[in-house]
């Protein structure tokens, strides 16, 4: 049967009632609708799970009402554990889903509903600890949306467009634009409806920036709901969580000043030198869950030769992957970080006394659509031979280069941050959480910018780190790789084996409470951050 005649018989089947709910009866297949999407995961866990929960509940006292809301089934499968631990904990909890399997694709109503069902039947013994909504088939469609909600759900498609074709550019006639905004509506309208009638006392999700999820946030703070959103780092078993706000904008201000009088020990000093080398030599740091670099370190002078580089001042610029989440809407005083980029290089074209070493970052080797390296062989397809590429596939490590750099310039990674530690000047272009902590310049317009990079490049030694702005850096360095992020049993990424490994029993057992508890009060408001 072609897929024409396969996509006309669902949409047939979608406009009869129970249709897809019988299909789905007789198929009784793990992924419903042939696509990656499955609970397999928590459903091998359930029954310990929630018994370990009733028990707990029976001697909790009495907590919040709180809602979680999640889109995609990941994520449905690990915030369906948090709900059953908070529920454990006491809390009254209810969990809004939509059964969606990816966020990119078009599915038909036959598809998704018959991954609703699926979804229902899997997590029918959650509901004798939690409220399960099915936010899909719930009431909302004809909800009227605020202006300013209207305005959130065009922004938030706006991001999901430049995340999912990595741009920052918005074809808002395309077709995928169309089918992220009609979700992204129905979403609005949906969560809207719910929450203003039966306002929790919080809602916790993932991310809040993009998608679903994006949207979700929004609704929040329109109806003045206090609202965490969390994100996994890079590290195992630990999460980022940010009350009232984006997580992915990683806001340390509260931690940084929590922290203003701390010393580093050379225990600390210690832990971030081998944090900085396994990062730098392409290896796994203890519980850290990526590397950062393709190749592993070869040295400067190799890095040097195979650049061609001579004796001038080295610049190095070191890129954001385009259409990160890191990068959406992270603008101080350019449109965009390819404006940024095109324009500096405009600049150093006339700059022959420098060498200008563009770093693409390694991440972009992954993208199937839109890459910053593209961006600049289109706008500027003949550089003069002191300008230098490194692509996002060769393998020069970055760390080599940046012992060549006499000044940096970043938008938001924290290439930037690595290179203060190093005593180079460096000048921040983005909306980055170590902006503004004492050791990076910081301009505030164009004007701004290219006067201090005029004032980098003419007194290079003089504008070189001191002492104590090198041990801001680091010290800013230890408390975002180490302390910024808190300890939470289930990682996104390793949420099978974390499910074995830390199981509802021993979360909720004295031991547990006494590693995760913090993070649980944070995440319902029973502790304010900072």
């Amino acid at each position: 049967m072609t897929d024409v005649r396969k996509d006309r018989i669902k949409k047939i089947l979608s406009e009869i009632p129970l249709a897809a709910e019988v299909y789905w009866l007789v198929r009784r297949n793990e992924n419903p609708a042939n696509v990656r999407y499955t609970l397999r995961h928590i459903k091998e866990v359930l029954p310990e799970t929630i018994e370990a929960a009733q028990s707990a509940r029976k001697h909790a006292q009495p907590g919040k009402k709180v809602f979680l809301f999640a889109s995609m089934h990941y994520w449905l499968e690990h915030i369906t554990m948090m709900g059953i631990a908070l529920a454990g904990q006491g809390h009254d909890v209810t969990l809004g889903y939509f059964p969606y399997p990816k966020w990119n694709i078009m599915q038909s109503k036959f598809d998704i509903r018959r991954q609703a069902v699926y979804t229902r039947t899997v997590l029918k013994p959650v509901e004798s600890v939690m409220k399960l909504i099915d936010l899909y088939h719930s009431n909302g469609t004809y909800v009227s949306l605020p202006d300013e909600i209207k305005a959130a759900v065009d922004e938030v498609t706006g991001f999901d467009y430049m995340y999912a074709f990595q741009t920052e550019e918005v074809d808002t006639n395309h077709e995928f634009y169309q089918f992220r905004h009609e979700r992204n509506q129905l979403t609005a309208k949906v969560v809207y409806n719910i929450l203003r009638s039966n306002k929790p006392d919080s809602v916790i999700l993932p991310n809040g920036t993009v998608m679903e999820l994006g949207v979700a946030y929004r609704v929040c703070r329109f109806l003045k709901i206090p609202v965490v959103t969390y994100e996994f780092s890079e590290q195992k078993q630990k999460m980022w969580l940010t009350q009232n706000d984006e997580v992915m904008k990683q806001d340390t201000e509260l931690l940084w000043k929590k922290n203003e009088n701390l010393k580093l020990t050379e225990a600390h000093k210690k832990k971030i030198e081998t944090l900085i080398s396994s990062r730098k030599n392409a290896v796994l740091f203890t519980n850290f869950s990526r590397q950062w670099q393709n190749a592993p370190s070869e040295g400067a002078m190799k890095a040097r030769k195979r650049l061609e580089l001579d004796d001038r001042r080295v610049v190095l610029l070191a890129t954001n992957v385009l259409g990160d989440s890191l990068t959406l809407g992270r603008q101080v005083f350019s449109k965009s970080m390819t404006e940024w980029i095109i324009r500096t290089i405009q600049y150093f074209i006339e700059r022959k006394d420098v060498q200008f070493v563009i770093r693409i970052h390694p991440g972009e080797a992954q993208l199937k659509n839109g890459s910053i390296y593209d961006k600049i062989r289109e706008t500027l397809p003949l550089l003069p031979d002191h300008i230098h590429i490194i692509g996002p596939k060769e393998d020069i490590n970055t760390y080599d280069v940046m012992e060549l750099a006499d000044v940096g310039l970043v938008y938001t990674t924290t290439v930037g941050l690595e290179m203060a530690m190093s005593g180079i000047p460096v000048e921040v272009a983005g909306k980055t959480h170590y902006r503004g902590r004492g050791f990076t310049y910081d301009p505030e317009s164009w004007v701004d910018y290219f006067k201090i990079l005029n004032k980098l490049l003419d007194n290079p030694k003089k504008t070189r780190l001191s002492k104590e702005q090198m041990e801001l850096a680091w010290k800013y360095a230890y408390l975002f790789f180490f302390e910024y992020s808190y300890p939470y049993p289930w990682h996104i990424f390793f949420r099978r084996e974390d499910f074995n490994q830390n199981s509802m029993k021993y979360v909720l057992s004295a031991e547990g409470r006494k590693k995760f508890g913090e993070t649980f009060e944070l995440l319902t408001f029973g502790k304010k951050e900072g």
